[in-house]
């Protein structure tokens, strides 16, 4: 198993990656799903009913609550990510055995790559890039959120310059699908003859 990981800061451009790779037939892990799953899990409603109690009502995590609250104290958004973490690493583990004899190319699309400490298990990093302010607009665009929400959501995370000093490649994603497509088919032609 050769795994690539796929990552950039919100709005560079990471998911349009993932997207173009598992249409052109490989298979992208996607990390953000997992996290969507967890919260149908009892096990981890469980976890997340025991710290953030005003947050579950019937069995169920009313996400938009917990959203609310971590982003607005840094102290929460670390005890969150450190309940969900476990959850995750376990299951880029089970991924990883399961496929261990495999000689395929696979890829994980995870934002928070780096902080995961995730790095580790993977033998390639491709970092999505944009300019600052194609990144603002994509994101206030496609969220429907403010220029402030942006601003708290964008630093809370490692800044996407830190993310470009540990890639292997930069994939600059302001340009047309179909360049962008061929600078992918490139890099992954690279990956399979390594």
């Amino acid at each position: 198993m050769k795994l690539t990981a796929i990552t950039g800061s919100i709005g560079c451009g990471k998911t349009t990656i993932a997207r173009i790779i598992n249409r052109m037939g490989y298979t992208v892990f996607d990390v953000d799903g997992w996290v969507r799953r967890l919260y149908f899990q009892k096990e981890f409603i469980k976890v997340i009913a025991a710290h953030f109690p005003q947050v579950v009502h019937d069995g169920q995590v009313n996400k938009r609550q917990l959203r609310n609250l971590v982003f607005s104290d840094n102290r929460q958004l670390k005890l969150l990510e450190s309940l969900i973490h476990p959850f995750l690493r376990q299951t880029l583990k089970n991924t990883i055995r399961r496929n261990a004899f495999s000689d395929d190319l696979y890829f994980v699309d995870c934002a928070l790559l780096f902080e995961m400490g995730w790095d580790k298990y993977c033998d390639f990093i491709m970092v999505a890039d944009v300019d600052y302010d194609i990144q603002k607009q994509r994101v206030m665009a496609r969220d429907q959120i403010s220029a402030e929400d942006f601003d708290k959501i964008n630093n809370i995370q490692m800044s996407n310059k830190e993310k470009i000093k540990q890639a292997d490649v930069v994939v600059e994603t302001d340009k047309p699908l179909t360049l962008l497509k061929l600078e992918l088919m490139e890099i992954i032609n690279g990956l399979e003859a390594a």
